[in-house]
């Protein structure tokens, strides 16, 4: 969606708030309602494969979320919807939506994000703990370590003072990766 001047603006959750990949003029903490942050998708690409899957974040129905919102130029805005595209819809598990973004300045605005389609093969859905904790230490694909991922992603929001306490969960009990466990608690 077009912002006021012909940009765009974008809302991150995952890996979009520490490695946007797109240049921008702004950046804002940001609220969405109507969806929440959930590891519920089956990384067959960037952080797994179809025979080692791992689990990557998607924007999943109900609830709110907080993350980041990017403000793009007009002259940037084709550019990076066909990068955002074609980073986020590599295998069609996430849906470009647009969304009802609040500023952390109290400004409303409309923002494209990507949510999960529960349709998809890949979706997860609502997993238990240990196993997400399964996927996301057995998971490994092009852009590379699930746990990784995971770690980064926890990190920044903690930074940002966003608490997401199954992200702390996974994050506090992930096994040394040198070490073998054959099981995990909860």
């Amino acid at each position: 969606m077009m912002s006021e001047d012909g940009g765009l603006w974008v809302f991150g959750y995952g890996s979009l708030m520490w490695r946007p990949g797109f240049a921008f003029e702004e950046m804002q903490p940001a609220l969405v309602r109507g969806y929440h942050r959930s590891l519920c998708i089956f990384s067959h690409v960037h952080r797994g494969s179809p025979e080692t899957p791992g689990l990557v974040l998607g924007l999943d129905r109900a609830g709110a979320c907080r993350g980041v919102a990017f403000r793009v130029a007009p002259s940037e805005r084709e550019t990076t919807i066909a990068y955002l595209r074609e980073r986020e819809q590599v295998t069609s598990v996430y849906k470009e939506v647009h969304l009802r973004t609040r500023l952390k300045d109290e400004r409303i605005v409309t923002s494209v994000a990507y949510v999960v389609d529960p349709g998809h093969p890949q979706y997860a859905g609502r997993l238990h703990r240990a196993d997400v904790l399964r996927f996301v230490s057995q998971g490994h694909g092009i852009s590379g370590a699930n746990r990784d991922y995971v770690r980064a992603t926890h990190d920044h929001l903690a930074a940002a003072g966003i608490e997401d306490t199954c992200l702390a969960w996974i994050v506090a009990n992930l096994p040394d990766p040198g070490v073998k466990r054959s099981g995990f608690s909860e």
